[in-house]
């Protein structure tokens, strides 16, 4: 079987990160994949189970998207394209799968809000959606896609990579030049206004109070990177706050974190809980989106109203107080990403996904054409 994947995204680390692991894993399955990715992008260089090819991708009014991705289906032909992203890939290639009548399948990552006419008409192409969790699925049931339509298939964790390492604490504080004594809260996430950076900073001043040893380290970059450290100075906290930014060595250094606090507006399922959660991390985060899916509160993490500063400061100080009650968490979310969130629990939901297309779309090219005349009336 051959799968033209379309990735628009510049940086390695979301859904891009998604991607690379997914086709990794379908290569020893003797899947023949093919990446249409941004020509500027990270993962056009990364390390791929599969052909590469670089294209110009910028966004939905890049027009001539559609003649591009078309020669690349054409080119390859493959059984099946998937579109993992926005930034026009969801818009034009589907319109180009269907130009080039391959069947298509749409990743939809995000729960952000659409017109409803407007996300109707972007998945019209798509012989199926894959929704990361059941918060995207009611919101594609709420702009009217069929429910037959969409499959939900989350995000996964490589449970190897993100791991428990008891020597990865004396790494991150001389890395990062911590003290010895700090409470370590983490934050792993772009730096954009959805991922409520300003909750946390809202609640710093009263948890600094509380926990006088707490330092709190900002991984990720983005273009709020400079109002952010102008709004620590002026809380005066930047001394006890690192912007770490974007870390190939995040794995090596996440470990080392006494917990991580997810203060999101919106998320579809958020990646960054499943690689704190595969560290063994207790996480506080936001009942919003897909988070749900990944955090039971009380068992495997707390979910914690972020939009209330005095809640969230409460909420990570009586945490950073009870070692043993972020050992439980900790222990209970590792496990949890062991068993529903793995690499080839993810690959083989895809591989089912992909023969159901691929069979549908060939018993429907085998059909006469009176008889598809027919069945289209009926």
């Amino acid at each position: 079987m051959r799968i033209l994947h379309i990735e628009a995204g510049r940086h390695l680390y979301g859904g891009a990160n998604q991607v690379r692991a997914l086709v990794n894993g379908l290569a020893p399955a003797r899947v023949d994949n093919v990446v249409v990715c941004a020509r500027d992008g990270e993962l056009a260089t990364a390390s791929l189970a599969a052909t590469v090819l670089p294209v110009r991708i910028a966004g939905d009014l890049d027009f001539g998207s559609v003649a591009r991705f078309v020669r690349a289906i054409r080119s390859f032909a493959p059984d099946v394209v998937h579109v993992h992203s926005r930034r026009g890939a969801d818009l034009w290639g589907g319109a180009a799968a269907a130009r080039a009548g391959v069947p298509a399948v749409l990743t939809r990552r995000v729960d952000s809000s659409e017109p409803r006419l407007w996300a109707r008409l972007k998945v019209r192409p798509y012989a199926r959606i894959v929704a990361l969790s059941r918060a995207i699925e009611a919101q594609l049931e709420a702009f009217g896609v069929d429910s037959e339509r969409v499959v939900r298939i989350a995000s996964a964790v490589d449970t190897q990579r993100y791991r428990p390492d008891p020597t990865a604490r004396a790494r991150l504080l001389a890395e990062l030049g911590l003290p010895r004594e700090a409470l370590v809260v983490g934050v792993v996430a772009q730096l954009i206004a959805r991922k409520g950076h300003d909750r946390l900073l809202a609640a710093l001043p009263e948890l600094a109070h509380r926990v006088p040893a707490v330092s709190v380290v900002l991984f990720g970059r983005g273009p709020r990177e400079a109002s952010l450290r102008a709004e620590l100075r002026a809380l005066g906290l930047d001394g006890r706050t690192r912007v770490a930014g974007f870390r190939a060595d995040l794995p090596e250094l996440l470990p080392g974190v006494d917990l991580l606090v997810h203060p999101a507006r919106r998320e579809g399922l958020g990646a960054a809980l499943l690689e704190a959660a595969a560290c063994g991390l207790p996480i506080v985060a936001a009942p919003v989106g897909g988070i749900p899916d990944v955090i039971d509160h009380g068992r495997t993490g707390w979910l914690v109203d972020c939009a209330d500063p005095a809640a969230l400061a409460d909420a990570l100080a009586r945490l950073l107080s009870a070692p043993g009650e972020r050992k439980r968490l900790g222990d209970a979310a590792r496990r949890e990403v062991e068993r529903r969130f793995s690499v080839a629990a993810m690959v083989d939901a895809h591989l089912r996904l992909y023969a159901t297309i691929a069979q549908a779309a060939g018993s429907r090219r085998a059909e006469p054409e009176g008889s598809r005349s027919r069945g289209a009336l009926a």
